[in-house]
């Protein structure tokens, strides 16, 4: 039967609110009654405009996106009648919203699903679209499962009136709209859940076992809610027994230049653990650049260290980055020599680069860093940088009240942040490596294996992830 829809009257076109709703009615009705639908009140500012449809097929090519919401008669037949020759089918064995983007698990076959298959394939061809389904008013258990498996509301024929359907109009678009966003923060959540996942999988996993150093390390991108940026850094210990050791910083912020100081830190320790090193290894390096790099302004600064296996001595090399800085036992800080350094990764084709032997001593820090930690503003207005000699004496005092290892790092990175008034916009790397020849000889000249537990105190350690 048709449905009774109370007659509007004409509302002239200065009435007409911006947020006038459109309706598609979805009905058979073979006694051809014109359908309309009621007008909002007045106070409500809001117009409800109507389109009927006869069948399914019909209904597909009215569905377009100024629809606010879908009236269906749950009475409706899906196939035969007025559904037309070219009216899919639906699976009367089951049920389900019709979301297929929802991510949700299908819902149980229900029992009465042969009833609600045309609600199911409106439900399947207008996901975005709210729905309200009609039935007769003695079926509430009929009402009651359109909503279970989608719909946003229903009514019953015997008490359609303008109030009641103006109300459960607008009651189901926002519902659907509430339901929508819902589930997109919902996606959103799981999205940056995977993402974080991803991205502290691919931090890097110190190989140390047998070397007898201490480790430690702290890391901030500069982007915001990002696990992972531009800056990158490794640290092996070869069969030979030496300890390799690498940061690096590719230019640019985003994700683009995260992903690509992934590739260069798993291709640096793929050719050091192959038997690389120094300037056959950055040229390596260069070309991996050269081929993975988005244009040809990107370019990577590198600092590697090689330390002998009895850990007195290292090779250094430098791609236009900041050198390390070395404490020895009872001596003030000190940054190692840069002046033979080479170009950064991607800047000149043919490039070289020298390796320079250091001594480093018997009880040893070596400090390898970024420039997001030297670049930091100081002063008041913050007009000038810290810059190295502004972290040598930061990193100086430290080490006089005591401080070492993750202390150490803390302290810094912490000391940086207040200099700059705030967080720092570019990604932070800082690894700390150690020999204390007393701890050596305490576990026997190798240490011992540890899980990465206390953020604070520095320690010999096997395979740790350090923290973030």
């Amino acid at each position: 039967m048709p449905v009774p829809v109370p007659q509007q009257r004409s509302v002239p076109a200065a009435e007409t609110s911006h947020g006038d709703l459109t309706l598609l009615v979805i009905e058979d009705d073979p006694a051809g009654t014109t359908i309309t639908v009621p007008e909002l009140s007045a106070a409500a500012g809001t117009r409800v405009r109507i389109r009927t449809a006869r069948n399914l097929t019909e209904a597909a090519r009215l569905l377009t996106d100024d629809v606010d919401c879908i009236l269906l008669d749950l009475a409706l037949p899906l196939t035969g009648g007025g559904a037309g020759p070219g009216t899919p089918t639906a699976d009367a064995g089951t049920s389900g919203t019709g979301t297929a983007d929802s991510g949700s698990p299908p819902e149980p076959v229900s029992e009465r699903a042969g009833e609600l298959a045309a609600l199911t394939h409106v439900l399947g061809i207008a996901p975005q679209h709210a729905v309200l389904a009609l039935t007769a008013q003695d079926d509430t258990e009929l009402a009651a499962e359109a909503v279970r498996v989608g719909a946003q509301d229903y009514l019953f024929r015997g008490e359609l009136d303008a109030r009641v359907l103006s109300r459960a109009i607008r009651y189901a678009v926002e519902r659907k709209r509430a339901d929508t966003a819902q589930h997109q923060l919902t996606e959103s959540r799981l999205r940056a859940q995977e993402n974080a996942r991803l991205e502290r999988g691919l931090l890097p996993t110190p190989l140390l076992d047998g070397s007898g150093l201490s480790f430690a390390a702290r890391y901030r991108p500069g982007r915001s809610r990002a696990l992972l940026g531009g800056d990158f850094y490794d640290v092996v210990r070869t069969p030979d027994g030496t300890v390799h050791a690498m940061i690096g910083d590719v230019c640019g912020h985003g994700p683009d230049e995260a992903a690509l100081g992934v590739e260069l830190r798993i291709a640096w320790r793929a050719l050091t653990l192959a038997g690389l090193c120094g300037d056959e290894l950055l040229s390596t390096l260069q070309q991996v650049l050269e081929h993975e790099r988005q244009s040809e302004e990107i370019f990577a600064t590198l600092c590697t260290v090689d330390i002998a296996p009895d850990g007195r001595r290292a090779g250094l090399c430098l791609a236009g980055h900041p050198a390390p800085l070395l404490a020895r036992h009872g001596l003030p800080a000190r940054l190692l020599p840069y002046q033979d350094g080479g170009p950064a990764l991607g800047l000149l084709p043919r490039a070289r680069w020298p390796r320079r032997q250091v001594e480093l001593g018997g009880a040893w820090s070596l400090m390898m860093y970024t420039d997001g930690l030297i670049e930091g503003r100081v002063g008041t207005g913050g007009s000038e940088r810290l810059g190295q000699d502004g972290m040598v004496a930061m990193v100086n005092s430290r080490l006089e009240q005591g401080l070492a290892g993750e202390e150490l790092l803390e302290a810094a990175v912490a000391e940086v942040r207040e200099l700059n008034g705030g967080e720092l916009t570019d990604d932070v790397a800082v690894l700390l490596l150690g020999r204390d020849p007393e701890r050596i000889r305490r576990w026997g000249g190798s240490a011992p294996r540890s899980h990465p537990a206390s953020p604070v105190v520095a320690r010999p350690l096997g395979a740790q992830r350090p923290p973030l």
